[in-house]
């Protein structure tokens, strides 16, 4: 259920569009999805490894402390706290309040409370805090409380919102299949007058969408301390979860295509509300907006309920705040570094700069899976007699790939975006004085 409800949030109902923007083909669209979860499933066959041989609160901080050394799981931690997980959960709130106001207008992200413009570097600035940004807020720190509460009020949420949220996609799914599409979907794959070098940079374009939309499944391995049986436990959750969610897509996108033309739905945002209208008729955008407003729900409620293991781990390591390692008493959970996360990303939310913050730390965070992924080879070197329960399926070929795509999506970001791709860079490197400064302080 962690996994499925991090992975479902809002990005299969607005990715697509985008995608068909680049690559204007059915074939393509499909096979842009399969390979981008054929992609994931080989990273969650890697990480099923390093999770099954330690089953540690922090999960891939400590894969790469382990590995590497100190600074380069600190590093992993420090983007996950300042922009990453924290900046995800501001976008994510910020989407679920956009949808909330469908219904309530006067507590949308349209109703301006305060606005203003001012110069910073030279640049003019146009900031504005809404009705929905309160919203936002408010829904944050009630999540952060129910998960500082204890594990188990968390899980319910996360079990809940998973189901209704696996229960509006397959309703989706199962109308879109049934509806009569008003068109023949054209399965012919051709340049064009785009040309081959076109087609193909779009192509990786659209993937790197695929792979952010199914990231996630990765931050189950946070809370590995906690799972039951984790050595045949972890390589499970990651498997049927990742290969569940792969499967749903590329059939969500299917009806996608079914019920518009993909020349229709290139460069639309919002293609799963036009394909809903296209199914359901004017209740689609009543039944899109719910169902959006779900999978953002359970998405929210797993990454805080994971991440603060993270911050929590480092915080033991002497590389985090003291107070982020302690436990609560009576709760059992990592109450203070819960309301770290939660307080920082407030203040993201509130900032109106998480979206590009996010863009930001895309390539770095695609660095620091490459990097994860390699540990597999290093601990099998530099640790040759530490219990593995689970062996990668497919070692060394299935890391291997994992690595390779990765990679070759890096080189395509550092050509198609390269401001956002060197900016993630500088912000990662932002933490090697912050890592000085606590490693000296710890001795």
């Amino acid at each position: 259920m962690i996994v499925v409800g991090i992975v479902i949030g809002s990005g299969i109902f607005l990715t697509t569009g985008l995608m068909a923007k680049e690559i204007p083909s059915p074939t393509l669209l499909l096979l842009a999805w399969t390979l981008g979860g054929l992609h994931s499933i080989a990273g969650a066959l890697t990480f099923a490894e390093l999770g099954a041989a330690m089953p540690e609160a922090g999960g891939q901080y400590v894969y790469l402390r382990e590995a590497y050394g100190r600074l380069v799981g600190f590093l992993f931690g420090w983007v996950s706290f300042l922009v990453y997980l924290t900046g995800i959960l501001a976008a994510l709130a910020v989407g679920f309040a956009e949808y909330f106001g469908y219904f309530f207008p006067a507590l949308s992200t349209g109703r301006m409370l305060y606005e203003t413009d001012f110069t910073l570097l030279g640049r003019p600035i146009h900031y504005g805090f809404s009705a929905g940004h309160v919203i936002a807020v408010l829904l944050i720190l009630s999540i952060s409380a129910i998960n500082y509460l204890g594990v188990h009020f968390g899980k319910w949420v996360q079990n809940v919102s998973t189901i209704v949220k696996i229960g509006a996609v397959l309703a989706l799914v199962v109308a879109g299949l049934l509806h009569t599409p008003s068109h023949t979907i054209d399965w012919t794959v051709s340049a064009g007058e785009a040309g081959v070098g076109m087609l193909f940079s779009g192509f990786g374009i659209a993937l790197v969408s695929v792979i952010w939309t199914i990231a996630g499944w990765e931050e189950v391995s946070f809370i590995g301390g906690e799972v039951k049986r984790p050595e045949r436990n972890l390589p499970r959750v990651l498997l049927i979860g990742v290969g569940s969610v792969t499967v749903l897509y590329v059939v969500v996108n299917y009806v996608y295509l079914r019920a518009i033309p993909v020349q229709e739905m290139a460069g639309v945002v919002r293609v799963g509300e036009i394909a809903s209208n296209a199914i359901f008729g004017h209740a689609g955008t009543g039944f899109f907006a719910v169902a959006v407003m779900i999978a953002v729900l359970g998405s929210l409620n797993g990454t805080i309920l994971v991440g603060p293991r993270v911050y929590y781990a480092m915080a033991r390591d002497g590389l985090f705040f003291r107070s982020a390692a302690s436990v609560h008493p009576r709760y059992l959970t990592p109450g203070a570094a819960t309301l770290m996360q939660a307080a920082w990303a407030t203040v993201l939310t509130v900032s109106g700069s998480h979206e590009s913050l996010i863009a930001f730390v895309i390539f770095s965070s695609l660095m620091l899976w490459i990097a994860a992924a390699a540990a597999v080879f290093t601990l099998r070197k530099k640790y040759p007699d530490r219990p593995r329960p689970y062996k990668a399926w497919g070692y060394p070929y299935v890391p291997a790939l994992f690595i390779v795509v990765s990679l070759g999506i890096m080189v395509n970001m550092l050509f198609e975006t390269p401001v956002e791709s060197l900016a993630g860079l500088g912000l990662s490197a932002l933490g090697l004085p912050a890592y000085l400064m606590w490693r000296r302080n710890t001795r």
